[in-house]
C-alpha cells in the first residue's frame, strides 16, 4: 500500500489552536455561576456551552484539516462533515447536563470530562471518515495516544475549570481544554496514513475544500462573537470592597452612584395594601395564580404569580428551591436532606419547613454551603 506524504501549514495549525482556546473559554464562562439562575436558564446555558464547546471541537478540527497539505485533490462528504458535528454537540451537552443538573462530585466532574474527550474523539474520526477520493488508516499507536491525550487532558481541564468556578480556574480549564483538542487531533493525525482511493462513495453531497472553508469561517466568526460577548466580562471594573472602598467613597461623595431602592413585594392584609422589604421575607409558596409571603411573623397574600416572583426575587438573592418555593438564604437555620430531596428550616419557630426538589438539591447545597 502506497501511504500518501502530508505536511500542515504553519499558519492554519496556529489558527486552529487558537480556536480550541476561544471555545473552552467560552463554553467554560457560559456555565458560571448558573447556581443562582432559574432551570430555563440554566438549559439555555447548557445548550449554548454544547454548542460553543462542540462546534469549537469541530471548528478546530477542520481548520486544522484546510491545512492539511497532500499531493492529491480531495473532497468532504458534507452528511458526514455535519454529523460529526452534531455528534460532538450532543456528547458535550450531555456532560454538562450531568454537571449542571446531577450533584456535583468528583467522580461526576471525572465521568462529564471522560465524556468531553469522547466527543473529541468521535468528532475526529467521524470527520475523518468524511475524506473523499483519499482514506485515512490508522496505527494502533496513533489510537492509544490520542484516546489517552483526550481522557487524561479532559479530566484535567474540567477537574480545574469545575473545581472551583473561579475566573482563575476556568483559565487554566481553558488553557487545559485547548490543548486537550488540539493534542488529539495533531496526535491522532501523526498516527494516520492517507492512500489515494479511485471514486467517491456518494453517501451525502460532495465538498470542496473552499466550500468547507466558507463554513469555517462562519463557524469560527460566531464563535469568535460569543467569545467576545462573554470575555468582556473580564474587562469590565470589578466594584471595589473593603476600607479602602469605604474611604475613596466618603472623600468624593459627588461621583458615587445613587443607591438602589430596596425591593419590596405588594402584599395584602385586612382589605389594604402594603410593601414588605425582600430581605424580611423568608420564603415565597405558590398558591394557585399568586403567592403567599412568609415573614418571620406572618403569612400574607401577594398578587404576584410564582413566575413573577422568581423573575424579581431571584436577583435579589432568593433562591428556587422548588416549583412552587423561593427563599431567602438569609433567614434559613437549618438544612437536612433526604435521599433525593431535601427541606429547609427557618430562625423563625412558628414558620413551616420548606421542600427541596431533586433538580434543585445541589444548587441549594451549594449556595448554603451545605
Amino acid at each position: 500500500m502506497d501511504f500518501l506524504e502530508f505536511s500542515h501549514n504553519p499558519g492554519l495549525v496556529a489558527a486552529s489552536v487558537i480556536v480550541a482556546l476561544l471555545a473552552g473559554f467560552t463554553g467554560l464562562n457560559l456555565t458560571k455561576d448558573l447556581s443562582s439562575k432559574s432551570v430555563r436558564q440554566r438549559k439555555m446555558a447548557v445548550a449554548l456551552a454544547s454548542v460553543a464547546l462542540g462546534g469549537g471541537i469541530w471548528s478546530m478540527h477542520f481548520v486544522a484539516m484546510l491545512g492539511l497539505q497532500l499531493p492529491i485533490l480531495f473532497y468532504y462528504d458534507a452528511a458526514i462533515t455535519l454529523a460529526s458535528a452534531l455528534v460532538c454537540i450532543l456528547i458535550v451537552g450531555v456532560a454538562l447536563i450531568l454537571l449542571h443538573f446531577t450533584e456535583r462530585t468528583r467522580a461526576t466532574i471525572v465521568a462529564a470530562g471522560a465524556l468531553v474527550g469522547a466527543g473529541i474523539l468521535a468528532m475526529h474520526y467521524i470527520g475523518m471518515a468524511g475524506l473523499e477520493l483519499c482514506r485515512a488508516v490508522y496505527t494502533p499507536s496513533g489510537l492509544i495516544s490520542a484516546g489517552v491525550l483526550a481522557m487524561g487532558l479532559c479530566v484535567a481541564a474540567f477537574g480545574v475549570a469545575y473545581g472551583q468556578r473561579s475566573d482563575r480556574n476556568i483559565l487554566l480549564g481553558t488553557l487545559c481544554f485547548g490543548l486537550a483538542v488540539a493534542a488529539v487531533h495533531f496526535a491522532a493525525v501523526a498516527g494516520t496514513r492517507f492512500v489515494k482511493v479511485p471514486g467517491f462513495t456518494e453517501f451525502g453531497p460532495i465538498m470542496s475544500n473552499e466550500v468547507l472553508a466558507l463554513g469555517v469561517i462562519l463557524s469560527s466568526f460566531v464563535l469568535f462573537g460569543a467569545f467576545l460577548w462573554v470575555g468582556v466580562t473580564y474587562l469590565m471594573p470589578r466594584p471595589a470592597t473593603g476600607p479602602a472602598a469605604g474611604a475613596e467613597a466618603a472623600a468624593d461623595p459627588p461621583l458615587a452612584a445613587p443607591a438602589t431602592p430596596p425591593m419590596r413585594i405588594p402584599c395584602e392584609r385586612d382589605g389594604g395594601k402594603l410593601f414588605i422589604a425582600a430581605a424580611d421575607v423568608a420564603f415565597v409558596r405558590a398558591d394557585g395564580h399568586y403567592t403567599q409571603v412568609y415573614t418571620d411573623g406572618e403569612r400574607l397574600f401577594c398578587v404576584w404569580p410564582i413566575t413573577e416572583a422568581t423573575k424579581r426575587l431571584l436577583p435579589q438573592g432568593f433562591l428556587k428551591v422548588h416549583r412552587s418555593y423561593l427563599i431567602n438564604p438569609a433567614k434559613v437555620a437549618a438544612f437536612e436532606r433526604k435521599k433525593d430531596s431535601g427541606r429547609c428550616t427557618f430562625e423563625a419557630d412558628d414558620l413551616p419547613h420548606v421542600p427541596v426538589s431533586r433538580s434543585n438539591l445541589k444548587d441549594v447545597q451549594l449556595a448554603l454551603g451545605a
